[in-house]
């Protein structure tokens, strides 16, 4: 199982990275690095990564393996407000978050509260990430203009 798990993330990995070196747009890698990882994880069999999470040498290479992606996104997020196609105030706070979910895919929590595959909560997150992140026309004013309410429940001046 530690052979099969080690040439499953890493030959991924390497699939993974070839896609997104190749996809010039900033915007895009972070889809084309997250929808990779969604479609690797979706190859092996519910079985498989039962096994995988539960076999705690596995599991301790799915959790470095989780936190190289939570890693390799916050790279990305960094080289998409570099070319300005993200907003610089929500960079940080986006790859926390996915490092956060990440985590709670590889735990299963979250997992079990939504009903998907990990495969499928990649993907997902993939496209809830770009949508909350871009820049331009429609993008959400910034916190610090927002206006406090009584209950400090945050709202857009009018």
């Amino acid at each position: 199982m530690l052979v099969v798990t080690r040439a499953f993330f890493r030959d991924a990995t390497a699939e993974i990275e070839q896609a997104v070196q190749a996809e010039p747009d900033p915007r895009q890698r972070i889809r084309v690095y997250l929808t990779g990882v969604g479609t690797a994880m979706r190859r092996h069999s519910h079985a498989f990564y039962d096994d995988m999470v539960r076999y705690e040498p596995t599991a301790q290479i799915y959790r470095k393996n989780s936190a190289a992606a939570a890693r390799r996104v916050h790279e990305l997020i960094e080289e998409g407000v570099r070319s300005g196609v993200f907003r610089a105030l929500n960079g940080h706070f986006a790859a926390q978050v996915v490092a956060v979910t990440i985590d709670a895919v590889q735990s299963g929590l979250l997992l079990e509260r939504t009903g998907l595959t990990a495969g499928d909560a990649f993907s997902e997150l993939g496209e809830l990430l770009l949508d909350g992140l871009s820049s331009g026309q429609g993008a959400l004013e910034s916190p610090s203009t927002a206006v406090r309410s009584p209950r400090d429940q945050v709202s857009t001046p009018r």
